[in-house]
């Protein structure tokens, strides 16, 4: 490489309260190291860089930049958009080298989860087969907390601070108004991981405080088991608050709620879940007889900048920052993990893990967090979350009240290459 060269940063999968923390990371590190002229984005994720649709972060303000740290979701752009094998996608990668070779691209930095990692471990792969200099880092990124290798995902402990809020707040309207809505059904994000719904149990600090049962992918669920323990707690308290993950799983590994028709699954092959919430209302009206409703919080849950935790936006700052660090020193084809210290006080640095392991990990709430009944968390599940929800992220509030996000202004680079897609 004679000239500088240039970095693309993309961003994938769902959304989170602070990915765009671990993009100010990078952007602002790779500006301030000297060493990258220009730092692209890729807007929509790996999709962009396909369709060569690049703009310039290095052109936008600096108050611009720094203002991510205060807005949710992903700023650049997201997808879901899975590349195959090489063999069955030899034109995706191919033209993928083309549009990176035309704009003097030799740094990737992708920001997501397994599929995400995945991708950039591909990519990372042709390059090398292909004789380009290349190097790929991946970002971790998901609110389901369920990468391997790292000691929780950045967007997580955001996630965590605001389904336990909700779920002590919604429990305060269930016991005032027990009499007449005697159990709400909180249903939370999670196809195979119970870490979102682990969480909730955060705000129950004495047995009169919701949630009072949590229902998590990793213990069996039986409709008969719930029944029980539905009937206990409202013989106990005369009222009950239950936290579902929405993906929920019998004794043989099936999920409950599954959907069997066309549109079952997404565009990476997963189940697409929902109803828990609808379907336990109906079994508690009919098999305990009381009146039941179910909250959903939707997309809400993932973006609410409004209560994210500081803990989680310093990290993943962090992640963004020691990407770039790492690439520049030589590392390649790895992701960034948060690493928690052996320390009374919470500390946490960094560490790495290959995209290719990451990619085929995946990290269940083990059997130590859950409680032996299976409808609840233990203290090593609170003493996990609880350093991780501290201190709430600072954001700009607007003269009418509400907060004020930012929004690049996309100086969009001149396409190189023929169309594509």
């Amino acid at each position: 490489m004679t000239a500088k060269p240039n970095a693309v940063v993309a961003q994938s999968g769902g959304p989170t309260a602070v990915i765009n923390s671990s993009a100010c990371g990078v952007i602002q590190e790779a500006i301030k190291s000297g060493k990258i002229d220009r730092v692209l984005g890729a807007t929509n994720g790996i999709l962009g860089v396909l369709k060569e649709d690049l703009f310039d972060l290095t052109a936008e303000k600096p108050q611009t930049i720094e203002a991510l740290k205060q807005t949710p979701s992903a700023a650049i752009g997201s997808c879901r958009y899975k590349l195959k094998s090489i063999e069955e996608s030899k034109a995706d990668f191919e033209r993928i080298l083309d549009v990176f070779k035309a704009h003097n691209i030799h740094y990737f930095f992708y920001a997501g989860g397994n599929d995400s990692m995945d991708t950039a471990d591909k990519v990372n792969n042709l390059a090398a087969d292909a004789g380009y200099e290349l190097t790929c880092m991946g970002i971790p990124k998901t609110v389901d907390n369920d990468l391997a290798f790292t000691d929780h995902c950045p967007g997580y402990p955001s996630v965590a601070k605001y389904v336990a809020t909700c779920s002590a707040e919604a429990g305060r309207d269930t016991e005032a108004l027990y009499t007449t809505d005697t159990c709400t059904i909180l249903e939370v994000m999670g196809r195979n991981a119970g870490w979102i719904a682990a969480a909730t149990g955060l705000a129950s600090r004495c047995v009169e405080d919701a949630p009072h049962l949590i229902y998590m992918p990793e213990a069996a669920f039986t409709f008969e088991k719930f029944v029980e323990d539905v009937k206990q707690v409202y013989k106990e308290l005369g009222r009950v608050f239950i936290v579902s993950g929405e993906g929920l799983k019998d004794q043989s590994g099936q999920y409950i709620t599954a959907d069997q028709g066309k549109f079952s699954k997404d565009s990476f092959g997963h189940v697409q879940l929902g109803g828990v919430g609808a379907m336990l209302k109906a079994v508690i009206e009919s098999e305990v007889g009381i009146k039941a409703r179910f909250n959903l919080l939707g997309t809400n849950q993932r973006s609410a900048m409004h209560f994210a935790s500081l803990t989680d936006v310093n990290e993943a700052y962090m992640c963004g920052q020691m990407a770039v660090k790492a690439a520049l020193d030589g590392q390649n084809g790895k992701m960034i993990t948060l690493v928690r210290e052996d320390d009374p006080e919470y500390k946490c640095t960094t560490g790495f893990a290959e995209l290719a392991d990451v990619a085929n990990g995946e990290k269940k709430v083990p059997p130590e967090y859950i409680n032996k009944a299976g409808n609840h968390i233990t203290d090593a599940m609170r003493d996990y979350i609880r350093p991780l929800v501290h201190g709430q992220a600072l954001i700009n509030i607007g003269a009418d009240g509400l907060p004020v996000f930012m929004r690049f202004e996309r100086k969009p680079l001149e396409k190189k290459l023929t169309p594509y897609m």
